[in-house]
């Protein structure tokens, strides 16, 4: 595979002949000054200028791919090397006086350059501005990745805070109910004890599917812990959510879950509670839904005392 340097070939060898080519009309017009007369100052001034910007060509030409920007910059950079390239040579050749193409191949090609850096720069700027938005996007993305449950394409329990927390604050400003439901998979250790805990992971892939398939389009599904889902139901009373909880709590029971090795039923139930939220915050919500889970998991015969 090529390297960026060996795609930009051209541009180097382009400036490598005009070099030369500026090289060579001095040396026919004109001719070598004495040592004397030459000024060390000035020559590692504008020759050390000139290689700078040679040096620059190269950086940029070697680190960026093809494109506008990188068109620009060397462009820019070759116009201000030309210039003092042509700047040095004068301080080794002596021109006639009725030479006067030496001044212009000195002035011209600098403020061309600068024009062209100065755009180069302003469409680099940009194209920094869009980078940088790309990778606040790709951060964030990392970051709301790093919530998700490794098992299952649900988020986790920092997932459902922060969504319970923006759930909270826009049902109290536009004064709609949120219900919030819990479903708790019984003996799940059973499974993974008897059947593994792959197959244990299998199973909650599929009740998060068969989950999804019973909750509506607004509504928010987590996987709170090893065998406990949550739902955000928005805009939910507690009736309807009562409803839809004991729906979920019989698509549960009913789920007809096959083993992956043979083929044997693997039964499913599980306990659901729900409450509705009130001027609360998160933390408070989530203790209150825990007591109406440990509530629900209880005998009868103790709920009703």
């Amino acid at each position: 595979m090529k390297t960026l340097l060996q795609l930009h070939a051209m541009k180097l060898g382009a400036l490598f002949l005009l070099a030369n080519a500026a090289l060579v009309a001095f040396l026919s017009a004109g001719d070598f000054k004495p040592l004397e007369l030459w000024s060390w100052s000035d020559i590692i001034g504008e020759g050390g200028t000139a290689l700078l910007a040679l040096a620059w060509i190269i950086l940029v030409l070697k680190s960026r791919p093809a494109g506008l920007v990188t068109q620009l910059l060397s462009l820019g950079l070759g116009c201000l090397f030309f210039s003092w390239w042509v700047d040095t040579l004068d301080e080794f050749i002596r021109l006639p006086a009725s030479v006067q193409w030496d001044h212009w191949l000195e002035s011209i090609p600098m403020p061309v350059g600068m024009l062209l850096l100065t755009l180069g720069i302003f469409h680099w700027h940009h194209e920094q501005l869009a980078i940088n938005q790309q990778m606040v996007k790709r951060e964030k993305a990392f970051r709301e990745h790093r919530l998700f449950d490794p098992v299952t394409p649900l988020g986790g329990a920092e997932y459902l805070k922060q969504h319970l927390d923006l759930a909270l604050v826009e049902a109290r400003q536009q004064r709609l109910p949120l219900a919030v439901v819990i479903l708790d998979i019984d003996d799940f250790n059973r499974i993974n004890h008897q059947h593994g805990f792959q197959e244990g992971d299998a199973v909650l892939r599929a009740l998060t599917q068969l989950l999804l398939l019973n909750l509506r389009t607004h509504d928010l599904i987590f996987r709170l812990a090893g065998d406990r889902f949550v739902m955000l139901l928005p805009n939910t009373g507690e009736q309807q959510a009562t409803t839809m909880a004991q729906a979920l709590k019989s698509a549960v029971d009913h789920f007809a879950y096959h083993n992956q090795q043979n083929g044997e039923r693997i039964p499913l139930t599980c306990c659901s509670a729900l409450v509705v939220a009130k001027d609360e915050n998160s933390a408070h919500l989530m203790e209150r839904l825990h007591l109406a889970l440990a509530h629900a998991k209880q005998p009868p015969r103790l709920q009703r005392a």
